[in-house]
């Protein structure tokens, strides 16, 4: 059993880090600040041929697997760009692998090298107000008429719909209550955000500013027949595909963003002088920055390990979620210590630790809350019953 990370995979940190060194915490501060999408940080991203690590190398990406990917999200965010940079380019690294997957030649040779070379930025569009989690439930419909679907409906907490130019849309084509199982009659689509029949509101948040959340409000949206993805119908069976690796990605910028903490609060514990001593030097001090470095350490391993069942074509549902859960905690604790180590200059924006602070909120809500995993593990692992 090999621990280490291959030489790829150190030359794949190293790039990453170089790239993501001409955007301190300076420029995150000012983005949290004034809001705007970091075009200039997409951009520079983009143009290195990072956005398509996980893509198709025939259609420019680098074709390499949800491991290097997870890294890559790490890196990017363990820089200290915690989750504003992380979010800015998640969507390209996940979010198109439905098209990878059940997309046709036409569709992956149309959509997938603008997304890869950064002229193309998506959305993604599934949760609505009503009905939250309960995917199965979605109320937006898309009706059938000759060669298109004309779409009505909403969508809520919808990143980056401020700036792109794509949407990937799950709708139900065929009524509920005329389907066999619950999971039939959603069908995917992935087309031009028309924002002549989109509109788009965004929502003031607790943190990540400069990557935009949204509702929807879509009335006669038209898609053409040829921008459904797969089958009619079985939209929702197609994104299952990207929520392992989600969540595998978002715990990996989770536990990158509790990386960025902790360092800034062990040089911060080094520097700090009170009673004519480092803060540093007292236990009290020392003992919780040790213990969020084991919690980040052990959740490192477990994304890791649940990254290489994914890219080993194994089961790894309960690993992707355990991943999710463990680190989206370890990266919150590490941000909540790093403020308390800072004492009263913890609150203060000049030092940083307070902006990881409320970014270390969203890995614990989304897109999946703590609570569902569990419930998942409870029943597919430990055989327990069905909770909801």
């Amino acid at each position: 059993m090999n621990f280490e990370l291959t030489e790829d995979q150190i030359a794949i940190r190293a790039a990453v880090e170089s790239v993501c060194s001409s955007f301190d915490d300076e420029y995150w501060l000012h983005k949290d600040q004034e809001g705007g999408f970091p075009e200039d940080f997409y951009s520079a991203l983009a143009g290195a041929g990072w956005l398509g690590i996980a893509m198709p190398s025939e259609y420019g990406g680098a074709g390499l697997g949800i491991s290097e990917a997870a890294l890559m999200m790490e890196t990017i965010s363990a820089t200290g760009a915690g989750l504003s940079g992380a979010s800015a380019v998640h969507m390209n690294v996940f979010g198109l692998h439905p098209v990878v997957v059940h997309g046709n030649a036409e569709q992956k040779a149309r959509w997938l090298p603008p997304i890869i070379n950064g002229q193309n930025k998506a959305c993604f569009g599934v949760t609505e107000p009503n009905t939250g989690l309960n995917t199965l439930k979605l109320k937006t419909t898309a009706v059938r008429q000759g060669d298109r679907y004309v779409v009505n409906g909403q969508k809520v907490w919808i990143s980056t719909a401020q700036v792109a130019d794509k949407i990937m849309l799950l709708a139900r084509t065929t009524p509920i209550e005329k389907v066999t199982a619950p999971g039939q009659g959603l069908s995917l689509f992935y087309t031009d955000l028309d924002r002549s029949k989109i509109e788009v509101r965004e929502i003031e948040k607790l943190g990540r500013k400069c990557v935009d959340s949204n509702q929807l409000f879509i009335d006669g949206l038209e898609i053409p027949l040829e921008d459904r993805i797969g089958e009619e119908g079985r939209g929702f069976e197609y994104i299952l595909h990207g929520l392992n690796p989600e969540r595998i990605l978002l715990a990996a910028e989770a536990t990158g963003l509790g990386r960025a903490a902790l360092r800034r609060a062990a040089r911060y514990a080094g520097e700090r002088i009170v009673f004519d001593r480092p803060i540093g030097k007292n236990q009290g001090i020392q003992h919780p920055l040790a213990e969020r470095w084991v919690d980040l350490e052990a959740g490192t391993l477990l994304y890791q390990r649940a990254a290489w069942l994914y890219d080993n074509h194994k089961s790894c549902g309960a690993e992707a979620n355990a991943a999710k859960f463990f680190c989206a905690e370890a990266g919150f604790r590490a941000c909540e210590t790093a403020v308390l180590t800072h004492g009263g200059m913890g609150y203060a924006k000049e030092y940083h630790v307070e902006r990881y602070f409320r970014e270390a909120m969203l890995p614990r809500i989304a897109p999946i809350s703590p609570q569902l995993i569990l419930s998942f593990i409870a029943e597919k692992v430990l055989g327990l019953p069905k909770s909801y």
